[in-house]
């Protein structure tokens, strides 16, 4: 008899029904993939702004010195050199180097730290919190208190600052509390689309209000989780559960620049190790030749179609008009510009191998 797994909600959930958004099961939650449509929803974001409902995402505190707490150690990237109000990307490790998640650690204060996670693994991340933090009593999960929703494109900005003056102060990966709609919320210039924009963090009960607020502006339309994936794949971002797992380390993932060597954390040795020995594959981008969309899991074939790796994530870019994706290969091969085949054995794709990054002109850094 199978047992149907009972999905979560955010606190938007009858907003997206009443919006008539496509649901669908995502890490455990029921979460809207699309609107008005993905592509519709992408081209909004990369012109306008959007509005993502982000609240599946965790979130946890901790109070404390990031070196006697153990915080530190936990995460591949420095915390002492961490400015107060900036916020810094980086990974939780297990003892082989493998990626239990990814993550973002806010300074709130000299010793107060606001950490979000992923949404599929919030429980499992809490959990080795507790387990290797010097001090776990200084550790709290805020995410069922905690809503969240990023507010995404060129024009985020004129939007967000009639509701919240001085926004537009904050620099990339920089944030501050801001009186909204009377509540205190925290508001970071951040985001995984690659344009200007600012995710939002917000009493769960009152994320509504938010929400419908934010609306009101003509400006402003919902967008789901299916063109978040198309903008953060033209990107070269990762995604927890693609590029990154337990049994992947960020060095085969290409994510050197946000490891700190200089330092102790959970997982040194076994990377320090891989680079000595070396690393059997690689990430690489690639684009194809035509329109067809990649797919995940996907084999990805050298040009003497010898099996050489496999798609991790793969969809149509509106920005090039051709099927792009991220997969990982033998260490052998990878460089730029060489051919290779994605697909199975019956049916494959010409394609050839480029830069993680395919768009390049964004309003990030406006």
């Amino acid at each position: 008899m199978l047992v149907q797994e009972i999905l979560k909600k955010t606190p938007l959930y009858e907003e997206h029904v009443a919006l008539g958004a496509r649901i669908v099961p995502f890490g455990g939650w029921d979460m809207p993939v699309q609107y008005e449509g993905i592509l519709a929803e992408y081209q909004h974001t990369r012109s306008a702004v959007t509005l993502f409902d982000i609240c599946h995402m965790g979130e946890f505190t901790i109070e404390g010195d990031c070196q006697e707490t153990g915080l530190d150690q936990l995460v591949t990237m420095s915390l002492v050199d961490l400015p107060v109000k900036t916020c810094r990307y980086g990974l939780l490790l297990n003892n082989q180097g493998g990626a239990i998640d990814d993550l973002i650690v806010f300074r709130l204060e000299q010793n107060k730290w606001f950490i979000v996670v992923n949404g599929a693994t919030t429980q499992k991340d809490a959990e080795h919190f507790r387990k290797n933090l010097k001090q776990p009593n200084s550790f709290k999960d805020v995410s069922s208190q905690t809503g969240k929703l990023d507010l995404q494109g060129p024009l985020s900005r004129d939007v967000l600052k009639t509701l919240a003056p001085g926004i537009e102060k904050l620099n990339y990966f920089s944030f501050d509390h801001f009186d909204l709609l009377g509540e205190r919320a925290l508001i970071s210039r951040t985001g995984y689309t690659g344009e200007l924009g600012y995710e939002i963090f917000f009493p769960w009960n009152k994320t509504k209000n938010l929400w419908q607020e934010l609306l009101k502006n003509s400006k402003v339309k919902p967008a789901g989780l299916g063109a978040r994936d198309v903008l953060r794949l033209e990107m070269g971002y990762s995604l927890y559960g693609h590029e990154l797992e337990e049994n992947i380390s960020p060095l085969e993932s290409g994510l050197n620049r946000f490891i700190d060597f200089n330092k102790n954390f959970i997982g040194k040795e076994a990377l320090l190790g891989q680079k000595e020995s070396g690393l059997s594959r690689k990430l690489i981008g690639f684009v194809c030749e035509n329109r067809r969309t990649p797919r995940a899991g996907y084999k990805i074939y050298s040009a003497t179609e010898q099996d050489i790796g496999v798609v991790t994530s793969g969809t149509f870019s509106p920005s090039l008009n051709l099927g792009i994706g991220l997969g990982f290969v033998q260490s052998d091969h990878g460089a730029l510009g060489e051919k290779i085949f994605v697909g199975d054995e019956r049916n494959k794709i010409s394609a050839t191998i480029t830069g993680k990054s395919f768009h390049k002109n964004t309003s990030l850094k406006n």
